[in-house]
């Protein structure tokens, strides 16, 4: 991650309102934890070891460990007052992770030696990353799991022309202008949204990729058969198996259908 991406989430006034700022920007982040839990093909309650690249405030990990109850995580993360964060939420649960603060580019030397892992998971975290180093970092990744084991990701694309692009975009700042319902000044209307949001992807360092090309990244890094498991407008859930059968887009994409008939 870009050095100033993690110096910016430092800052105590960020850190208090991300999870409050993250329900009115991606309201799909239960959905899309959910879908993740789902599409890994071990039985709930199994103890298994898992790697968390990006835990920011414990969002993912506690539902993992709620759906894996047995199980032990790694988590990185660039920025420490994040990390207090998750210790806050996880409670108990925090005494089942094992977390290192530092810049998940330099994985091996920050977990090198905390594997094998059936799981690596990351959720809105690599997309701070360039292509170069999103390949690489999921290329160590992939080197401390196990064969049969899951790499699964749930974070945000772009589109592939500049016109969808501004439909896509058009549609978040409604949704968010919306969600706020005039309490916060900051998305008062389209152009203070639309204001803020540019402000806060030039501080991140934002870099998203098209889903091709997304998808292809985790294929150059050692995962094949990476498949998308869901998608919606910007935000995606991919991943696959190591050194096994990926699952088609279109066999995932009817098997949530039919798991979900009714709550779509």
């Amino acid at each position: 991650m870009e050095q100033r991406s993690i110096a910016a989430y430092d800052a105590p006034d960020v850190v208090a309102s991300y999870d409050a700022d993250m329900d009115v920007m991606h309201p799909n982040r239960f959905k899309m934890a959910q879908i993740a839990l789902e599409i890994l093909p071990f039985a709930p309650g199994s103890a298994l070891r898992a790697l968390d690249l990006g835990i920011g405030t414990g969002f993912f990990t506690e539902r993992f460990l709620q759906h894996f109850p047995g199980s032990q995580v790694v988590a990185i993360d660039g920025a420490k007052a994040m990390v207090e964060l998750a210790k806050a939420r996880l409670k108990t649960l925090a005494n089942q992770v094992e977390f290192r603060i530092g810049d998940f580019r330099q994985l091996n030397k920050l977990a090198g030696n905390d594997g094998p892992f059936e799981v690596v998971y990351s959720m809105f975290a690599l997309h701070h990353l360039s292509r170069s180093d999103k390949q690489a970092v999921v290329g160590q990744s992939l080197g401390m799991l196990r064969p049969g084991g899951w790499f699964v990701n749930a974070d945000i694309t772009v589109a592939g022309t500049s016109e969808i692009e501004q439909r896509f975009q058009e549609l978040r700042v409604e949704g968010i202008v919306n969600r706020a319902g005039g309490k916060d000044p900051r998305f008062q209307d389209a152009g203070s949204t639309r204001r803020y949001l540019d402000e806060l992807e030039k501080r991140d360092a934002d870099q998203p990729q098209t889903l091709l090309d997304d998808v292809q990244t985790l294929r150059d890094a050692g995962l094949p058969q990476a498949s998308v498991f869901w998608a919606e407008y910007r935000e995606v859930v991919m991943g696959g198996k190591k050194q096994g059968r990926g699952i088609p887009f279109l066999e995932c994409r009817l098997k949530y259908q039919e798991v979900h008939r009714g709550h779509i």
